[in-house]
């Protein structure tokens, strides 16, 4: 039978059967799923997956099916990737005008972890009002294609974000204390839990400890965990490069250019004239250094050998 991931919880998992409209509990069969090798968590919220009922209430799940988009970031712990959820229309990402303080790099490193999705990226507790750094992003990223809209949960505007969701999955994102789970609440009327800001940090504290998905009548929402950062999944660069699309028109050269200065790339000469940011730049540099730093020793040592 064919069912839906609804919610994931140390390996149980609560499915919603399509076929006859019942949730159950199940167990992957044998602990390990078939075809699915060196993930940190091989299911998650809303991945399709085939399962065999053994009760009226719990069944063993044999399969998953291909997922349409993701949204992975790298476990530091485990040194491998997570995915977070799967096979939303969207994704939005939710950074905060004030308290704590707007990051853009956040956004660019999220942005990275998002495949297959379309990006939405929210400004909330825009209430408190948003500085010079943030009227600039703000700009900066509808420029390079991406919706940008103001929110604020504490006064309940959050309307232009609402018409984005009508007819659609959306995951939310966002760092801790950001409002994330609090924009949610508001437009679902769901109670997830919200937490309070640290003060010697100015960040947020965790308060979602896992994913959860909320039907409403208009749209379905995924509320994934706060986190304090977010490091981009070990992947291809190339995969990164398609998460700035202010390069696609650098006129590199040479083909399959990863824009980091090599024989004939254009992108550097373009931030030094302010036709490409210089900041997010300095990012997307960092993200590949951070890939290098990630692959495994041996290897490193076959690619300085070429």
């Amino acid at each position: 039978m064919l069912a839906e991931v609804r919610r994931s919880i140390n390996n149980i998992y609560r499915l919603y059967c399509h076929e006859d409209g019942h949730t159950y509990q199940a167990r992957i069969k044998g602990k390990v799923l078939k075809d699915v090798r060196g993930e940190y968590n091989p299911l998650t919220v809303l991945d399709l997956v085939e399962f065999v009922p053994h009760s009226k209430d719990e069944g063993l799940i044999v399969s998953r099916l291909e997922r349409r988009s993701s949204f992975c970031r790298w476990n530091a712990k485990s040194s491998t990737n997570q995915t977070i959820c799967v096979n939303m229309d969207q994704v939005v990402i939710v950074a905060s005008a004030q308290n704590p303080p707007f990051r853009p790099r956040f956004i660019d490193r999220a942005i990275c972890c998002v495949r297959g999705a379309d990006v939405v990226i929210a400004i909330n507790k825009t209430d408190l009002g948003l500085d010079e750094e943030g009227l600039y992003y703000e700009k900066l990223y509808g420029s390079l294609g991406f919706k940008v809209v103001r929110t604020s949960a504490g006064t309940g505007d959050v309307g232009r974000l609402e018409e984005l969701l009508k007819g659609k999955t959306t995951a939310f994102v966002g760092q801790s204390g950001v409002g994330k789970s609090s924009l949610v609440n508001v437009l679902t009327g769901s109670s997830e839990r919200v937490g309070e800001i640290s003060l010697k940090y100015d960040r947020g504290r965790h308060t979602t400890n896992h994913c959860s998905y909320i039907q409403s009548d208009d749209y379905a929402i995924i509320d994934t965990p706060g986190v304090r950062e977010i490091m981009v999944p070990f992947e291809e660069k190339e995969e990164v490069v398609r998460s700035f699309p202010e390069f696609a028109k650098a006129g590199c050269r040479y083909d399959g250019c990863l824009h980091q200065g090599q024989e004939g790339c254009a992108v550097p000469a373009l931030v030094e004239s302010g036709e490409i940011d210089g900041q997010r730049y300095l990012g997307y540099l960092r993200i590949l250094e951070s890939l290098d730093e990630r692959r495994p020793v041996y290897m490193r040592k076959k690619l300085l050998e070429k």
